[in-house]
């Protein structure tokens, strides 16, 4: 029989994402559920090959069918022995030995990676990186992450390590990091840094602004809000934004005239931002690339949205084959 299906599974905090692709990587069903991390997060496991149990058998899909099972997971991954270790959003703070317990559980062959890696994976794959061997993945959310792909392979690091691009120092002697260092992008560039930003500049500024009066209100302010002002010519909320895309645009020339990929794209909830940032950071951009880099590197926005991380993953399962 033809082995021709993916299953892709996208771990997150709140939810667990699941689809099941074809091996070119279009998807044909996809469902999710809630990621109950309750126990030390000892439900997460078995809730995922229970999950994908049913839907096999509600499909009537004949497993020998399926190439195997790609999951992205927050976390240190260790892939030569399928654990993951310091995924703190999902309880999970001891070695997991995931691979083991899903591959019993489902007999079928599974593999993972960080899911900021498996996102890149998807974008290069299937989105916006159409499928070139050098891709350069950022993600902006609640932090800032992303992956590297070069020659057609990931660049892992070491010890998973690689890609970090949140660590990427932009301002040392800065905002102090989660990481224990200063200055690092994801303090600036990240949902909460454009808001920290926003609270630093309000202190300062005197001039009229609806940012800086819902800021002294102790509304509710969201790097959404910020960018929804900035696009309705706010002052302060413009000067946030543009400071915010002074940082990502240093930081992606940096990684730029490292890598010169032929794409670098920008994904998370804050590049929802759209066109608006985009150009903003170009302009950062092309003022710190190298000259041959600008020429050759394009700066994208992602196109594959929540998808991403399951397409990634399913990508990774592509290894079995």
């Amino acid at each position: 029989m033809v082995k021709d299906k993916l299953i892709g599974v996208d771990l997150g905090g709140t939810t667990i994402k699941f689809a099941i692709l074809t091996a070119e990587g279009d998807i044909q069903e996809k469902w999710a559920i809630r990621t109950n991390i309750l126990d030390d997060g000892s439900h997460i496991v078995p809730d995922i090959i229970n999950s994908i149990n049913r839907r096999i058998e509600l499909l009537k899909l004949d497993r020998e069918r399926i190439i195997g099972i790609g999951m992205g997971t927050p976390g240190t991954v260790d892939r030569k022995n399928g654990t993951v270790q310091a995924a703190f959003n999902l309880n999970w703070r001891g070695v997991q030995h995931v691979r083991d317990e899903i591959q019993k559980g489902t007999n079928l062959p599974f593999t993972m990676d960080n899911d900021a890696n498996s996102a890149a994976i998807g974008e290069q794959w299937k989105g916006a990186g159409e499928n070139n061997p050098n891709v350069t993945f950022v993600t902006l959310g609640t932090g800032v992450g992303g992956g590297i792909i070069a020659n057609g392979q990931l660049i892992r690091g070491v010890y998973g390590a690689g890609g970090e691009f949140g660590h990427v120092v932009v301002e040392p002697g800065g905002y102090l990091c989660t990481c224990g260092n200063r200055g690092c992008l994801e303090q600036y560039c990240s949902a909460t840094g454009v808001v920290h930003l926003a609270h630093d500049f309000a202190d300062e500024y005197e001039g009229p602004s609806r940012l800086k009066s819902m800021l002294d209100n102790g509304e509710d302010v969201t790097s959404k809000t910020v960018f929804d002002l900035a696009k309705e010519g706010d002052f302060l909320a413009n000067e946030v934004v543009n400071k915010m895309a002074y940082y990502l645009g240093y930081a992606i020339a940096s990684l730029s005239n490292i890598l010169n990929p032929a794409y670098v794209v920008i994904g998370g909830g804050v590049s929802a931002a759209g066109d608006f940032l985009l150009s903003k950071v170009r302009e950062n951009w092309e003022d710190w690339a190298f000259e041959p880099v600008r020429k050759s590197t394009r700066l994208r926005l992602a196109q594959l949205g929540n998808d991403a991380g399951v397409i990634g993953a399913a990508s990774l399962a592509r290894d079995f084959l």
